[in-house]
């Protein structure tokens, strides 16, 4: 048995249930699951949330994560930028206090790279604490209040982001520089 759900133009949800194949249901990366059934799950993860609450909360985070326009769509047709929105929508899903992220720019293009970082910089507004760990440094820089760097496994620098980068050491280890 597995719960369909369809978001509706004027944000109503439309709940069925219908039985499935489990081959069907665990197919692609995401599952056989539309980008609203992720959040879903994560969004009445501990069952802390009503039904409707859920389904309420869910259509915010695909309009705060622009992912509204893809509510339908299954989840393992995505590009690669918005499953990387996806991943993000469904850590939001469970209203975290601290969210943690892993190299969630890799593999990204520039503009890419941009788009979510200006979400990744809404989230924070919103009071969402950010641990981040994350090799393209530039995407870091544009939102990090602190940076920790560390070099195998041992402390190196920590402090402001400019500080932090103007590290002779940083520089040394991580940008490959002769200071």
């Amino acid at each position: 048995m597995r719960v369909r759900t369809q978001v509706r133009s004027n944000s109503t949800v439309r709940i069925s249930v219908r039985w499935h194949r489990i081959a069907d249901v665990l197919r692609g990366p995401f599952g056989g699951m539309t980008v609203f059934e992720n959040l879903l799950v994560g969004a009445t993860f501990g069952g802390a949330l009503k039904e409707r609450e859920a389904a309420g909360l869910c259509i915010d985070v695909l309009e705060r994560t622009g992912l509204k326009r893809r509510a339908n769509q299954l989840a393992s047709t995505l590009t690669l930028l918005d499953r990387k929105r996806l991943e993000l929508a469904r850590a939001l899903a469970t209203r975290p206090k601290l969210l943690l992220l892993d190299e969630i720019a890799g593999g990204l293009t520039e503009p890419e790279t941009h788009e979510l970082v200006d979400e990744i910089r809404r989230v924070k507004e919103q009071g969402v604490t950010i641990v981040w760990i994350e090799h393209v440094v530039h995407a870091l820089l544009a939102v990090a209040d602190r940076l920790l760097v560390i070099h195998f496994g041992k402390h190196l620098a920590e402090g402001a982001p400019a500080a932090v980068m103007d590290d002779p050491e940083v520089k040394r280890v991580y940008l490959g520089l002769e200071v």
